[in-house]
């Protein structure tokens, strides 16, 4: 803070930030239809009324969450993915290092799980995860096995498909760890689980040495 800058604009400008971290851990822990502003607001420490000053409606507070709170980590893989000279193995075990990262140390898992579960309800849900969440890396995955085909490393096939093929399990790994592990099911350990899929899934994708493009 420069000085003599008030003290309140530096309280002000932090509001913001302060609003989607709360939200981000009321929508995790009680769900979207079941998240009062009320309560958003006052583990935020900022009354409703500031609240709306910054967000209309409970669904543009969400919109904000994904696109301030989570986008940023995703982008960040999908980024690496779509720019990375690495062949195509080893960019898949990174990228799903990096992943199952974001995964547990954050609560992706827990806001995906509530789109999945109340997105029939709340289509927007739907709308801004599949926008800002799974085109996005839908898109970097499906450039990327698009070009190791080019590149004559991985078999012939829908690209888009190949992704689905190979975030399926992750997708499981993320409903265990979110809905069965917290009722006192053994948990999974999701790099574990990302490592193993990893070398599976890619026993069928990559072109073999000396077998040449299929």
């Amino acid at each position: 803070m420069q000085p003599g800058q008030p003290r309140w604009r530096r309280r002000s400008e932090a509001r913001p930030g302060e609003i989607l971290a709360a939200a981000l851990e009321v929508f995790s822990e009680k769900g979207f239809a079941a998240a009062r502003l009320d309560d958003i607001a006052a583990r935020a420490g900022v009354s409703k009324g500031a609240l709306y000053l910054y967000f209309e409606t409970k669904q543009d507070l969400f919109r904000a969450v994904v696109r301030e709170t989570i986008v940023p980590n995703l982008a960040t893989v999908a980024g690496f993915v779509a720019q990375s000279p690495l062949p195509f193995g080893d960019l898949i075990r990174l990228a799903f290092a990096r992943v199952a990262e974001v995964i547990t140390e954050g609560r992706l898992g827990a806001v995906a799980k509530m789109v999945i579960g109340e997105s029939r309800n709340f289509p927007e849900l739907a709308k801004v995860w599949h926008e800002d969440v799974v085109s996005v890396m839908l898109g970097a995955m499906g450039g990327a096995v698009a070009a190791a085909q080019a590149r004559g490393e991985v078999r012939p096939g829908d690209p888009q498909l190949y992704v689905f093929s190979l975030a399926g399990p992750l997708l499981l790994g993320v409903l265990w760890r979110e809905v069965f592990a917290p009722v006192g099911v053994k948990p999974i350990d999701l790099k574990a689980l990302l490592a193993q899929h990893a070398e599976v899934v890619l026993q069928g994708m990559l072109v073999r040495p000396g077998e040449g493009r299929a």
